[in-house]
C-alpha cells in the first residue's frame, strides 16, 4: 500500500495541492465513497485528516465503517465551491485499513485538535479510525496555476 506519506514524497507539488484542495475551510472536509454489500456506490460527506501519520478519516459505527470493514476500496473527492474556480477538484482513491496502533491514534487525535482549535466532537474517541492508501490521484484545475489546466493523474508505481 502506497500511504499518503509516500505520495507527499513522490510528489510534494500534487500532494500539496491536494492538501489545500481538503483543507480549503481549515478543517479537512471531502466525499467518501465506499462500496456497498450488493456492489453498489455509497457517498458520504467526512472530515479527512492529513497529518505526520498519512492520510486518514474516522468513521462512526453504521454502513460506511461496515463497508470499510468488508471492501476497503474508497474515493475521496474535494471539490472548490466559491466561484471562480467551482469546479476545481481533488480525488484520492484506493484501500482503507482500520488502524488500532494507539500511537497512530494520538498523532491523528493531536492534528484534529490543532486543525479545529482544540474542539473534539463527542465521540471522537470512540471513531474507528482507517488509514486511506493512496492508489491513484487527479487534480482538476479550471485555470493553469502550479499545474495545466484540465486533469493531472497519478498512479502510485506508474512513471508520472
Amino acid at each position: 500500500m502506497t500511504t499518503w506519506n509516500d505520495f507527499e514524497r513522490e510528489q510534494p507539488a500534487l500532494a500539496a495541492a491536494g492538501r489545500r484542495q481538503f483543507y480549503q475551510w481549515d478543517t479537512g472536509l471531502g466525499f467518501l465513497a465506499t462500496v456497498r454489500a450488493d456492489g453498489g456506490p455509497r457517498v458520504h460527506p467526512v472530515c479527512p485528516v492529513i497529518s505526520a501519520a498519512g492520510l486518514h478519516v474516522l468513521v462512526v459505527a453504521g454502513p460506511k465503517r461496515a463497508d470499510l470493514r468488508r471492501d476497503g476500496r474508497y474515493a475521496l473527492h474535494s471539490e472548490t465551491v466559491p466561484p471562480p474556480r467551482q469546479n476545481d477538484g481533488f480525488a484520492v482513491t484506493g484501500r482503507a485499513r482500520e488502524v488500532t496502533d494507539p500511537a497512530v491514534r494520538q498523532i491523528v487525535r493531536d492534528q484534529i485538535l490543532a486543525d479545529r482549535g482544540g474542539a473534539a466532537w463527542p465521540g471522537l474517541d470512540d471513531d474507528t479510525l482507517f488509514e486511506l492508501g493512496v492508489e491513484r490521484c487527479l487534480l482538476m484545475l479550471t485555470e493553469a496555476g502550479d499545474f495545466p489546466r484540465g486533469p493531472t493523474i497519478w498512479r502510485a508505481g506508474a512513471r508520472n
